[in-house]
């Protein structure tokens, strides 16, 4: 049997504190298969000490990751990126593992082809302050950032690097731009059909951890880190069932956002927490008491935009587990 040349598998996996920052990794060298031959299928289930990272229960400690996705390392040239999920001993499924329960949930409705595209924000922080921003005070009020370009805009090389990572991983990254306040950036993921989406989001989360260290920087996601008049950061979902692309697919959107509207307040628990901070009808957000939407607008929980009112369908509006219950609310009329 010829000799295979050793090669890394990072596997990563989602621990308990949150889908942002709480991802945690480890190395394995892989000597069964070549690199060039690898696939999901040849990836052997692994362990690690769940009382190092919260995720234990009981005296038996040992959490399984099963691998679900394999991807191009980033970072390094002989390695593999694999993407696990986490499972007690027993065969249980982990209290943190929410793809899981998105996966069944799509899994069971396959012929709803449901799409998404999200669009994450986040500053871009240094030893507990945005990047670039002024010892003592602040910068120049929001208005010069937004897509900007010129000395005011920071952030921008980190930004491309994330970028430019991403694309090397095969993920579905489809842009990045500066945003309203300084030191603010969003990436966009998708299109990606059902469960795809919240494992491309979560591989970018943890390629920008990745370069973030190297830096000695830190990727805040925190819905409203800078209180008073600057922007805070959401996670902005596009989605859509097979039947809103279709002809027709303008009612059956208005359809939807009249059940999301039945249920938003339970759906809005899963969508991470001190929302209540961010989404004051203010800075260009919605109100998180009150559910609305409309065609072409920037203030209502759901935006459906011009040109899908003329031409036909996409609609705006943690996350593998936001995902599942947005496919239940909007498509199967959950507590409808």
């Amino acid at each position: 049997m010829p000799s295979v040349t050793p090669w890394i598998a990072e596997y990563l996996w989602v621990a308990g504190q949150n889908t942002y920052s709480d991802l945690r990794s480890k190395y394995k060298t892989m000597t069964t298969v070549s690199i060039e031959k690898a696939a999901l299928m040849d990836m052997p289930v692994w362990n690690f000490d769940g009382s190092s990272t919260g995720q234990h229960r009981g005296h038996n400690t040992e959490i399984v990751i099963r691998p679900v996705a394999l991807f191009p390392h980033p970072f390094i040239e002989n390695a593999k990126a694999v993407l696990a999920e986490c499972y007690y001993p027993e065969g249980d499924v982990e209290r943190c593992n929410t793809r899981k329960i998105a996966s069944d949930i799509f899994a069971a409705h396959k012929e709803e082809e449901p799409m998404f595209g999200l669009e994450q924000e986040y500053f871009i922080y240094k030893n507990g302050k945005p990047f670039m921003w002024p010892e003592n005070g602040y910068p120049a009020p929001q208005g010069n950032y937004y897509c900007g370009n010129g000395t005011q805009v920071t952030g921008r090389e980190l930004a491309l690097e994330h970028y430019q990572a991403c694309l090397r991983t095969g993920l579905k990254i489809s842009g990045v731009n500066a945003e309203v306040a300084p030191s603010q950036w969003e990436f966009q993921i998708g299109p990606c059909i059902g469960v795809e989406q919240g494992d491309h989001m979560i591989m970018a989360r943890w390629i920008y951890q990745k370069i973030a260290e190297k830096y000695g920087l830190e990727i805040n996601y925190e819905p409203k880190p800078i209180k008073g008049d600057w922007n805070g950061s959401g996670c902005h979902m596009n989605f859509s069932t097979k039947a809103m692309r279709e002809d027709g697919g303008l009612e059956v959107i208005k359809a939807a956002c009249e059940r999301l509207g039945k249920t938003f307040l339970e759906d809005v628990k899963f969508y991470g927490g001190n929302n209540i901070e961010r989404m004051t009808g203010a800075h260009e957000t919605s109100k998180l008491s009150e559910f609305t939407y409309g065609i072409g607008t920037r203030h209502t929980s759901v935006r459906i935009g011009n040109d899908v009112a003329k031409n036909g369908p996409y609609l705006s509006a943690s996350h593998h587990m936001f995902l599942h219950c947005l496919q239940e609310s909007f498509s199967l009329g959950m507590l409808n």
